[in-house]
């Protein structure tokens, strides 16, 4: 019986590196997909830590780039093999600006990394998933995706998008044995950049432990298909509600 693989478009330091080590630990192969190998580095040994016979490979992709992203996707399958889940887990930071100063490039470049970079990592595997019968496609997302903001309108426009793409997926190919969900981070995560960014005020039990939320992705992907979740919430128990 052939190893099954988690491909993670996106893995850094953060949940990354969390997503890695649990898919690793439950028996996967990892494949990586970023821009750089060193972005993957964390969690790439984070992996071969877990399970010390994990075979992990990196794939150079950039996730603004559709063509970029379905290469990768087709070397991985080539090398690691058929891909089990698929976690796109991508990220360029949180640009703060009013509606109004939005620019052009700036709303089609987010849309592409969020949005568009999604679709071609997902319609990569798909067809061999449905054709297979299962297959988990997970789409990392915050609570941006169900309200609009006056500070960060790209980030929000970009991650409904990505909400839409993952319920129109799910609705067209659950039936195929697809698990597709969009999985909202209502939260800050423990992770080095936001540890940096609160400083003195830093607190842990404020913050969702990227571990923790890692453990809810494989409980997700283990869900019996007669009751999926393809929408799901998680935050810290400290957290105030914000939809």
């Amino acid at each position: 019986m052939s190893t099954p693989v988690c491909a993670i478009v996106g893995a850094g330091e953060g949940l990354g590196r969390s997503l890695a080590a649990k898919f690793a630990g439950e028996g996967f192969d990892i494949g990586f997909i970023s821009r750089t190998e060193e972005g993957s580095r964390a969690a790439n040994d984070a992996a071969v830590k877990s399970r010390v016979d994990t075979k992990t490979r990196h794939f150079p992709a950039d996730a603004t780039q559709p063509l970029s992203i379905e290469q990768a996707m087709s070397k991985l399958v080539d090398v690691v093999g058929d891909v089990d889940v698929l976690i796109y887990n991508v990220c360029d930071g949180f640009p703060r600006c009013e509606p109004l100063d939005m620019r052009y490039d700036e709303m089609e470049s987010i849309f592409r990394l969020e949005v568009v970079g999604a679709f071609a990592a997902a319609k990569s595997v798909l067809p061999v998933m449905r054709q297979r019968g299962s297959g988990s496609i997970f789409f990392s997302s915050a609570t941006a995706a169900l309200r609009g903001s006056a500070n960060y309108p790209l980030y929000s426009i970009a991650k409904f998008g990505l909400r839409a793409l993952s319920q129109s997926l799910a609705r067209a190919y659950a039936k195929d044995g697809v698990h597709i969900a969009h999985i909202r981070l209502d939260c800050d995560l423990d992770v080095p950049i936001m540890r940096e960014l609160y400083a003195d005020s830093y607190d842990p039990d404020t913050l969702a432990d990227p571990d923790a939320v890692a453990e809810s992705y494989w409980l997700l992907h283990c869900q019996p298909r007669s009751a999926w979740s393809n929408e799901v919430e998680l935050r810290p128990h400290t957290e105030n509600w914000t939809f």
